[in-house]
């Protein structure tokens, strides 16, 4: 089983369809069945790892209720958080969880929030497809790459292993404001936000996929799904941490080991979030309902690894309570 926080989510007391509605300020039966006489906004900002699933969802939506209008945005976890911890947004997605001053300014701001999974993901750890001397590292090695000691001194292959080219590393990674920088620092170097500081970021894992694919001594990592994308451009590299309870030997990411648990430690829950005041808007209740009754076939679609049905079920009990209270006690995560 994957070492998730899922597993301390509480479901809550479900209410009935008719009450939610009610509790959003009523709505017709059109409504309902998709939305359709439903007007104004939803903003939405974050992560770009949950971008793929959050805009496929929208684009759905879009069809369902052509009245509202929904944008995405991609700044990054840590900038969607100080967006919507300022109410500037309705929604923001994360590939991390909110910290403790982004919690705190959310409640200067008189705000309350949910936290929802919608799906499972893998940081991928990719070179080169003409890198023909790294198919496999361990997690010791990574941390070696990467923390900061490293910086100005871990600078060839060879130095990570003696038969591997003396020619230099070329890192690539999302910047500091991603919650995927955060999840890989925290995983491989044992600290959250800590790493050297010389390599090529970007919040735009697109960049970082350019990046990579144009540089033979390259090595990066970012989201699985955009690895999948591209990995006709792109080989990934097998991921070993040493501790035989989660898989043997190293382990490639993909829908399947990510799935299992086995590839360890780079898979993690991917969220969005909501707040108090938002959900005081018909639109974005129905948006939120529409997205968690739709995430898991969407995030498969776009290559992320869906949750169990039943977790589904209970984010939406959670979020039917917390509209229902307008969120002023479900600060939970």
């Amino acid at each position: 089983m994957l070492k998730l926080k899922l597993n301390t989510l509480n479901a809550a007391i479900l209410l009935g369809t008719t009450m939610l509605l009610s509790a959003c300020g009523g709505g017709n039966s059109e409504e309902a069945n998709g939305g359709s006489d439903l007007t104004g906004s939803v903003q939405i900002d974050g992560s770009s790892t949950v971008y793929p699933i959050t805009e496929a969802v929208a684009e759905e939506y879009r069809a369902e209720a052509p009245g509202v209008r929904v944008t995405v945005g991609v700044s990054g976890s840590g900038s969607g958080f100080k967006k919507f911890s300022r109410g500037e947004i309705d929604i923001t997605n994360a590939s991390r969880s909110i910290n403790a001053e982004e919690a705190k300014t959310a409640e200067q701001n008189g705000l309350s929030y949910l936290e929802l999974p919608v799906a499972y993901d893998g940081l991928t750890v990719v070179v080169h497809p003409e890198n023909d001397w790294v198919s496999e590292i361990t997690v010791a090695e990574l941390k070696k790459i990467w923390e900061p000691a490293a910086q100005g001194k871990i600078t060839r292959w060879n130095q990570i292993r003696s038969e591997w080219p003396d020619q230099e590393i070329h890192l690539y990674g999302p910047g500091v404001e991603s919650g995927t920088y955060d999840y890989f620092t925290e995983a491989i170097v044992g600290k959250s936000h800590s790493s050297r500081g010389d390599f090529t970021a970007s919040e735009d894992d697109n960049v970082l996929v350019q990046g990579v694919s144009t540089d033979k001594y390259a090595l990066g990592f970012f989201g699985l799904a955009y690895y999948e994308e591209n990995k006709d451009k792109l080989k990934a590299v097998a991921v070993d941490d040493e501790d035989d309870s989660n898989g043997k030997g190293a382990i490639v990411a993909s829908l399947e080991t990510v799935k299992d648990g086995s590839y360890a430690p780079l898979s993690r829950p991917l969220f969005i979030y909501v707040h108090s005041k938002a959900v005081e808007r018909p639109e974005v209740v129905d948006f939120v309902n529409f997205y968690l009754e739709n995430a898991g076939e969407l995030a498969e679609e776009v290559g992320y690894i869906p949750l169990p049905d039943n977790l589904y079920e209970e984010q939406q009990q959670k979020f039917e309570q917390f509209v229902s209270g307008k969120g002023e006690t479900a600060q939970q995560q």
